[in-house]
């Protein structure tokens, strides 16, 4: 079994619910990866050991997925030149604004990737790691390849059912 390369980490256990749906995206691809839970509040000291030994194990990729406050991105960033995706994630009454702003307002020299909220951010976020990762290895770059053409496939084919729908209601 070889090292790791992406690791997904969340600020709470509550948190797999959602960043399983990019753990399977990850899976997936066959990327080795790694599911640990660390808070950034709760055990600051431990984010940044973990971040700064990361790429010294073969990470190439960390995916922090947190709620509310939201500040493990920041703090994997603040420790580690690897590339940080933050996934915020839903954990107050404000719906996960709060953890996209948490995550997306970084200063200039401490870049975190950010995408969208909840379930949908999980599975893009393993996507753009794959993405990531497939800059540096011609196999994982095969299977992003066929899982975009994967993609464009399913959307002509719904769209030629749709034609065919709208010709039978004569439309």
């Amino acid at each position: 079994m070889s090292s790791p390369k992406v690791a997904m980490i969340m600020g709470s256990g509550s948190d797999l619910d959602v960043m399983m749906n990019g753990i399977k995206v990850i899976k997936g691809y066959g990327i080795e990866y790694e599911v640990r839970v660390i808070s950034a509040h709760r055990a600051p000291d431990a984010v940044g050991e973990y971040a700064r030994a990361a790429a010294s194990r073969g990470i190439k990729v960390l995916i922090a997925g947190a709620g509310a406050a939201a500040h493990l991105a920041g703090a994997l960033a603040a420790h580690s030149a690897l590339p940080i995706i933050g996934v915020p994630l839903v954990a107050s009454s404000l719906a996960g604004f709060d953890a996209l702003l948490a995550t997306v307002q970084m200063p200039g020299g401490v870049p975190v990737g950010t995408v969208g909220v909840g379930k949908a951010g999980a599975v893009n976020a393993a996507h753009l790691a794959a993405r990531i990762i497939a800059l540096s290895d011609e196999g994982i770059a095969r299977k992003v390849a066929d899982e975009r053409a994967s993609q464009i496939d399913k959307v002509v084919h719904m769209d030629g059912e749709l034609q065919e729908r709208l010709a039978k209601e004569g439309l």
